[in-house]
């Protein structure tokens, strides 16, 4: 059995590329594989390995600046669900292609998964999810707006598009673990949108955390490695049926 752990943290590194090799260098020696993103706005990746493994990599990633209160979500897979190990340099750690954004400072607030549901049943909010739409055809909360975007970088072109069918509404948005939403919440008050929340810790936190008879899920969660998506529990669920 294999801990997984998808992790993210928005950061100020003056200098990434002088991070990347002892991350590289550890990973490799403690048989971690999986993918990180280093960027000047923090680090983004999931990554697969022993517990011991895990940990060593995970207590190195919180003592790089400003990434003590790193974000990771643990699961396990029956195998190796990564080939190899890829540490690399971005311009940012999720692509949105909006100058200027600081996701650390401007991001909205967090509604804990333990009152998602009561976000979900409100009339008077309009949830967004926003995740491309092969993501989003393996599953999503009751009554979400599906951008149908190919990529992230397409949510801003959407969101000016359609921004006027929301105005003045309060809007709550989601995504697989978190990062998307960070980025774009900080995006929308950026565009003068005051009333936004996110979903902390994503799609996984809330699957994590909330029992399967008290939920508005429906479908199975896609993940970013071999075992394509998860259900209630981070359960391993594969393909869509």
């Amino acid at each position: 059995m294999f801990q997984v752990a998808a992790l993210y943290r928005f950061a100020p590194f003056d200098d990434p590329a002088v991070l990347r090799q002892p991350l590289f260098d550890l990973c490799a020696a403690e048989g971690v594989k999986g993918t990180l993103l280093l960027a000047r706005e923090g680090v983004n990746g999931t990554i697969a390995g022993s517990e011991a493994g895990i940990a060593a990599v995970i207590a190195h990633i919180r003592a790089l600046p400003g990434c003590a209160e790193l974000d990771v979500k643990y699961s396990t897979a029956a195998e190796m669900p990564f080939q190899r190990l890829k540490v690399r340099l971005k311009k940012e750690i999720v692509t949105l292609k909006v100058p200027g954004l600081d996701a650390a400072r401007d991001a909205a607030p967090y509604v804990d998964p333990a009152d998602w549901n009561a976000v979900v049943d409100d009339p008077d909010t309009v949830l967004i999810d926003t995740r491309n739409g092969f993501e989003v055809g393996y599953g999503s909360f009751a009554g979400a707006i599906d951008p149908e975007t190919k990529s992230f970088g397409d949510f801003p072109d959407w969101w000016r598009a359609n921004a006027e069918r929301f105005a003045g509404k309060r809007i709550a948005m989601f995504c697989t673990g978190g990062i998307r939403c960070e980025k774009s919440t900080a995006f929308l008050r950026h565009e003068g949108v005051e009333d936004v929340v996110h979903l902390k810790g994503g799609i996984l936190a809330y699957l994590e955390q909330v029992p399967a008879e008290e939920s508005r899920w429906h479908g199975s969660c896609f993940v970013f490695d071999e075992r394509v998506s998860v259900g209630h529990g981070l359960i391993e669920v594969g393909e869509k049926e």
